[in-house]
């Protein structure tokens, strides 16, 4: 977790430096709920984001992914070892055949946040862990802003291997790496899911529906009914910074879910 005393400046990193608190009393009011000073509101909910499957709409309901029990602590170790060397290994698709190694994840693996990205850029292929670089940096100070450490999650991605020239995923390549994000879902359990990206967000919900219009709203996800938010990749925030205020008013509400009582 963050020191006391850290907000200001994650917030600072992240590019909204002016802000005031509803009660100069409270320092941090129950619901988390932060006004920010000369930022408009949250983009309206203007009807339901299209969920898409097999080409036909469904309700966001109907979006749902298997499931699995919980498993004892070492059982659990267990399987997450197997599944890191199945992935550090796989071939199934073409690309094995570019990448310098797999992305895996990483993070706390009991984890009450997971958060999915894409797919991995240069400097995650060559080191090996996601969301690293100027991208990751901006993340760090999303979490930060929240009171949440970057090892008090788990991040993954879509793809475990890097696409060519960073190009968007095929769908085909997301439908093959998506039972290994699956397996990393069943074992984490996690009580909250943030989906960074558009084609994060698209993929997990099978939507085609435009990012601006499924944020700022709380999806269900999988068999347990997981909820799930979506936001701005942080590369986009960097060459955006105007939607800055927009990715705070998402993270605020993954820290109401994560306090939800369970």
């Amino acid at each position: 977790m963050t020191r006391p005393g850290m907000r200001e400046q994650y917030l600072e990193a992240m590019g909204i430096p002016v802000w005031v608190q509803r009660d100069a009393a409270d320092p941090e009011p129950a619901t988390g709920d932060v006004q920010l000073a000369g930022v408009p509101d949250p983009e309206p909910a203007d009807g339901e984001a299209r969920l898409v499957d097999a080409g036909r709409t469904v309700s966001r309901e109907a979006v749902r992914t298997p499931g699995a029990p919980g498993t004892p602590a070492h059982q659990r170790a267990v399987d997450w070892s197997e599944l890191q060397e199945e992935v550090r290994t796989c071939m199934k698709c073409a690309l094995h055949q570019g990448r310098t190694q797999t992305v895996f994840g990483v993070g706390s693996r009991t984890a009450d946040l997971l958060i999915i990205g894409e797919a991995p850029g240069a400097e995650e292929d060559r080191r090996g862990e996601p969301f690293v670089g100027r991208a990751g940096q901006l993340l760090n100070a999303m979490l930060g802003a929240i009171h949440l450490d970057r090892e008090d999650v788990y991040i993954a991605n879509i793809l475990k291997c890097r696409p060519p020239n960073n190009r968007d995923p095929k769908s085909d390549e997301a439908a093959t790496c998506t039972p290994y994000l699956q397996r990393q879902i069943d074992l984490l359990q996690p009580r909250v899911i943030m989906a960074l990206g558009r084609i994060a967000a698209q993929w997990l919900l099978q939507s085609d529906a435009p990012i601006g219009r499924m944020r700022g709203r709380t999806f269900e996800f999988g068999a347990g009914a997981t909820p799930l938010v979506v936001s701005y990749h942080p590369a986009y925030l960097l060459r955006s910074p105007l939607a800055k205020s927009r990715s705070w008013e998402d993270l605020k509400i993954v820290k109401r879910l994560l306090r939800t009582p369970e």
